[in-house]
């Protein structure tokens, strides 16, 4: 009996759910209860919630665990101050040391240099004893400060991950001892991030000193990124970038995103590269997307391409039978699944794919919870009206039988 009321409440609930996704789309995957993904296009992104939270998946009456992901990729960053010992001059080289102890792994130092339009050729070396004889070797490096020729300025060391007590940096150029200032060490374990490329109509216009391109988005999309793809045989350039949201708003309405810049050249003997061609757009949303390069008094960049890009947002999930992916119902709450809970990234999920999208034959809608007056107003006017005509009718007799009353006196 149990059994039977248990199944009976599923189908109860499968079947009250599936009448409030107004969209399905059938999933193609290998199956076999072994993980696997999907990733969310144009098409959900139009129909579904802007957060996803109605999106469900259903097996032969089953629904289907899953975790969403948005593969931002995995980040974890410790910044800590370390300290700079011994700064001296040595063979007309600055030198110092940076005390690690304390940290277990590390792969970036940020350095605070007071020194400006410099270039220096850098050597960082590792040791556990502070006064061993035998150092490795872990990076030679360029940094540079550009101020004079407004192209920025580099002083992170970018190690391999290291776990050294102590580092030796040795400055080949003219910043002096007294001008290392501090130091930062950053631990960085990375997952890299996975961009999708959203498919976007764009044209290209030269208005004035600005490069501008207007992009139509698709319906309901986040746009997280530009990427720009630049010729090559692109001189050096430093280039700042506004965003603007549709296309015949004022000057005041747009917003910097950043710049675009590349710096190959070579000074005092050392070679710099340096490219900046992808700008951080934190998840903007508008079918209108209008990016302006400001070119200053310069010639326009010979600018090939312009993408708008999201991180992928998969639904991780496992099942033996292909499942479909349902959607559409702006009221209905995101799910909460152990699944989710417990959640972890097999590197062998393989990508299941999603079909055409179609209407759901079973779709109903929610039932009306708003009051019976909102769901009847006509009728509740009618009774309205209704009931001043009574009233009325009711005073005027009242009326007409005081005065009957009067004339009789």
């Amino acid at each position: 009996m149990r059994i039977v009321l248990k199944l009976l409440a599923v189908t109860i609930f499968f079947s009250a759910t599936l009448s409030y996704l107004k969209y399905f789309r059938e999933v193609k995957g290998s199956g076999a209860g072994r993980q696997q993904y999907l990733v969310v296009d144009e098409t959900v992104w139009q129909h579904a919630r802007p957060d996803l939270a109605d999106l469900r998946l259903f097996a032969a009456q089953n629904e289907v665990p899953y975790a969403l992901s948005t593969e931002r990729g995995g980040l974890e960053t410790e910044r800590r101050e370390v300290r700079v010992l011994q700064p001296s001059s040595i063979g007309g080289k600055t030198q110092f040391f940076l005390d690690m102890a304390g940290l277990a792994e590390y792969d970036r130092i940020e350095l605070r240099l007071s020194a400006r339009n410099f270039v220096v050729k850098v050597r960082v070396d590792g040791q556990d004893d502070l006064h061993g004889a035998k150092w490795a070797t872990l990076a030679n490096t360029i940094l540079y400060d550009l101020s004079d020729d407004n192209l920025g300025g580099n002083t992170t060391l970018r190690l391999r991950l290291t776990s050294y007590k102590y580092l030796r940096v040795t400055m080949d150029g003219p910043v002096k001892p007294s001008e290392v200032q501090e130091a930062w060490a950053n631990v960085r374990r990375e997952e890299k991030e996975i961009w999708r490329t959203i498919p976007a109509q764009s044209k290209r216009e030269e208005q004035g000193k600005n490069t501008v391109f207007i992009f139509s988005v698709p319906k309901n999309v986040p746009v997280e990124r530009l990427d720009f793809s630049i010729d090559p045989a692109q001189p050096n350039f430093r280039r700042e970038v506004d965003l603007q949201d549709g296309i015949n708003q004022p000057p005041g309405a747009s917003r910097r995103v950043g710049e675009i810049s590349r710096v190959h050249m070579v000074r005092h003997s050392q070679k710099i590269d340096f490219e900046q061609s992808s700008l951080d757009l934190g998840g903007t949303q508008t079918e209108t997307m209008k990016v302006i390069v400001h070119n200053g008094d310069d010639p326009p960049l010979k600018i090939t391409g312009v993408r708008l890009q999201q991180y992928q947002r998969r639904l991780y999930f496992s099942s033996s039978s292909a499942p479909q992916l349902y959607y559409g119902d702006e009221k209905l709450e995101s799910p909460i699944y152990d699944y989710a809970k417990l959640f972890q990234k097999d590197a062998q999920a393989t990508e299941a794919q999603l079909g055409p999208e179609q209407s759901n034959s079973a779709y109903t809608g929610r039932p009306d919870e708003r009051p019976w007056s909102e769901r009847h107003p006509v009728v509740l006017w009618i009774a309205i009206i209704g009931a001043v005509l009574i009233l009325g009718a009711m005073a005027l007799r009242s009326m007409k039988g005081v005065a009957t009353e009067k004339g009789h006196s």
